[in-house]
């Protein structure tokens, strides 16, 4: 049975002080996994279930610079993956995306997420079930922390009308971006078969505009 509570600082995992180990570049687009990057893009961080097939959602994303999974949202430092799955790490999965906001604007991405998964699920998405795949918006500033809660307010009042249920989507400032091992990075274009878990209500978010994806 999984466990469906978050740990309290004192039951977490203490973690430790070195950071995994990432590629350098981007399997896909070559761009920088790490930063620092370049003064005009900003980052936002994303949790919506699995972070496979929610990393390849956002790379599609033309204004995309580059993305990457990893955990946050919890206590342990610099987490391993199994470390995540025994749930005593408070942290969820997420993606990082750091985004050109000339050409694709916060708002935009926030319409992805929101139609990208479920966000009535509690701690769980689909078959996955776990703290770690609860749905969160971690932000990086203020502006990005009203933004999110007005636009889940707008797609909580388009769930109801559809007849679905309270969204439980966190959003919380971010405190750290852990990144995960480097056999998670951009997995589904490494394992093109690889498991994809993302499922959306099928409810269109009433915010921003249709985004621009390179692909389907």
């Amino acid at each position: 049975m999984k466990n469906l509570t978050l740990p309290t600082r004192n039951e977490a995992l203490v973690g430790r002080d070195t950071a995994l180990t990432v590629p350098a570049h981007h399997f896909v687009n070559a761009a920088p996994l790490r930063g620092p990057f370049p003064d005009h893009l900003q980052q936002a961080v994303f949790a919506l279930g699995c972070f496979w097939g929610a990393e390849r959602r956002f790379w599609e994303i033309d204004g995309v610079f580059s993305t990457a999974v990893g955990y946050a949202g919890g206590i342990t430092r610099n987490p391993t993956y199994e470390e995540v799955c025994s749930g005593k790490t408070g942290h969820t999965e997420v993606v990082q995306v750091i985004f050109d906001p000339a050409k694709v604007s916060y708002t935009e991405l926030l319409q992805v997420f929101w139609e990208s998964h479920d966000p009535t699920q509690g701690m769980r998405q689909g078959n996955d079930i776990g703290t770690q795949y609860r749905s969160a918006i971690i932000t990086t500033n203020d502006a990005q922390q009203a933004e999110a809660r007005r636009s889940m307010a707008g797609y909580q009042d388009a769930l109801h009308s559809a007849g679905l249920a309270a969204i439980t989507t966190e959003v919380m400032p971010l405190d750290a971006f852990y990144y995960a091992e480097d056999y998670h990075q951009q997995y589904l274009a490494k394992n093109p078969g690889g498991y994809c878990g993302l499922s959306g209500t099928g409810v269109t978010c009433p915010i921003g505009l249709d985004v621009n994806a390179k692909s389907a």
